[in-house]
């Protein structure tokens, strides 16, 4: 779907109420067309409207508008430049950004954003230079209590398969 007939869809479903509807439509923009900052602006917008101002300050980031507690609560949340770049979806040289303004936040960060060799970092090799920059070796801790957790609610349907079967032949 072309960019106004989406932009059109996600402001109607904002006037419907249908505030999710509208910031997965604006995400997948995102996705398609991320040097528009109309479309991270009015992404920033629904984040404003969830009380998120670290998502808001994410997609507005580039904007001569951008809210100062919002820059500042994204950068909180993101504070290695590297995520940070990351977490901008920009996938262009900062030479292609739209605005001066967009031009010189996008060449700062990228400027102190260090890849995994220790040298600077492409807008274009963000995936890579992130992936070399987190050790091989380095620990998973998050991965144990959500396997834990899986372990235990198919153990439970297995007690309950097993119960209900013993039940049926009886």
């Amino acid at each position: 779907m072309p960019l106004h007939a989406t932009l059109a869809r996600a402001d109607a479903d904002l006037a419907a109420g249908r505030v999710p509807m509208a910031r997965q439509r604006l995400r997948s923009l995102v996705e398609h067309y991320p040097t528009d900052l109309t479309v991270r602006r009015r992404l920033a917008a629904v984040y404003r409207l969830y009380g998120e101002p670290a998502e808001a300050g994410r997609w507005n980031y580039l904007d001569e508008s951008a809210d100062p507690a919002e820059t500042a609560a994204f950068e909180a949340r993101h504070p290695d430049p590297l995520r940070r770049m990351i977490a901008l979806c920009w996938r262009a040289p900062e030479e292609h950004a739209p605005t001066e303004t967009a031009r010189a936040r996008l060449a700062a960060l990228r400027g102190t954003a260090v890849g995994g060799d220790g040298g600077p970092v492409a807008w274009t090799d963000l995936y890579t230079a992130a992936a070399d920059k987190v050790p091989k070796d380095e620990p998973r801790d998050f991965l144990l209590p959500g396997c834990l957790a899986v372990a235990a609610v198919l153990l439970a349907l297995a007690v309950i398969g097993a119960v209900t079967t013993a039940r049926w032949l009886l």
